[in-house]
This record gives C-alpha cells, structure tokens and sequence, in this order.
C-alpha cells in the first residue's frame, strides 16, 4: 500500500506543482501551492515523520499561505492578466539553472543517499525529540534568524496596508 500511496502522493504534488506554474491566475496559483504543500505533507506521513508532515501543513499551508493570499488580494494582482515571456538573459539564465538542478538530482540519485536509515541511535530520523534538539542546539541561529525576518515582513505587510488605505 505505501508504494501506491507514495506515487499518489508524488503524482499530486507534481501535477499541482505544474498547474501553479502554469496557471495565469494567482488565486488559483496559491490554492495549487497548497495542494502541492498538502501532498509534500503526505510523503512525509509515508516517511514516518508525522511531526515534520504536520508542522508542514500548520506552517506552510496555514500560515505562509495566508500570507502570500493576503499579498495578492493586497496588491489586486488579479488585474494582471497579459505576462510577457523574458527573453534574452533571463531565459538563458533560467535555462542552465534548470539543467544545473536536474544535474544536483541526478547526482544525488547516483550517490545513494536517498537510502539512508530512518533509524539513527536510540532516535528515529524526523521524530519530534530529535528536530527538538537539533532545532534548539545545533540550529538556534537560524532559527532565531528566521523568526526575525517573518516579524520584520509581518510589519512591512501591515505597513503596506496602511499605505494602501490612505
């Protein structure tokens, strides 16, 4: 069952990764990130992380999304219909990112890392006690660094909307 559930999974999140991308709407375009987040949240539960799979959907799917969806009614990007494609230097930068990422995905297939144990020691890779003491040991500074910049984009965006009222 678990191999059936992870290519749903994997199915979900690529389809709805490419109707985000390509979709003109930007409404539409968050409501597909989250189905993409809400599928990622759904290999994790396959991984045994069900920790990491519920801070995902709490996090991205809750909070950032609200966000990104108050950005967008905020900035009335619906108005936006007609996109020019880039052209010149922006195309052939995108370009040879795409093939420096597909080269980093298959040398990480190559590699055989993605078979590492789920089991390290007496903890189990993605349980709540050991992202606790990983994220409160050896991560504070990004964590800390991180908490900084969601307050300081949480003041720009009511800053921006007191803006917009006056």
């Amino acid at each position: 069952m678990i191999p059936i559930l992870f290519f749903f999974f994997a199915a979900v999140a690529i389809a709805s990764g490419i109707m985000m991308i390509v979709h003109r709407n930007p409404i539409y375009c968050a409501l597909f990130l989250i189905l993409t987040l809400f599928a990622v949240a759904g290999l994790y539960v396959l991984l045994n992380a069900p920790f990491i799979a519920a801070v995902h959907i709490i996090v991205y799917a809750g909070a950032i999304m609200v966000l990104f969806l108050f950005v967008i009614m905020l900035l009335d990007l619906k108005s936006e219909t007609s996109r020019q494609r880039p052209g010149g230097l922006p195309r052939i930068l995108s370009i040879i990112m795409s093939g420096v990422l597909l080269a980093e995905l298959v040398l990480f297939l190559r590699s055989g890392t993605a078979n590492l144990p789920l089991v390290e020691g007496d903890l189990i890779i993605g349980s709540t006690k050991e992202i606790g003491n990983l994220l409160f040991t050896e991560y504070l500074f990004p964590f800390e660094i991180t908490s900084v910049l969601l307050l300081s984009s949480i003041i720009g965006s009511v800053i921006l909307a007191r803006l917009k009222l006056k």
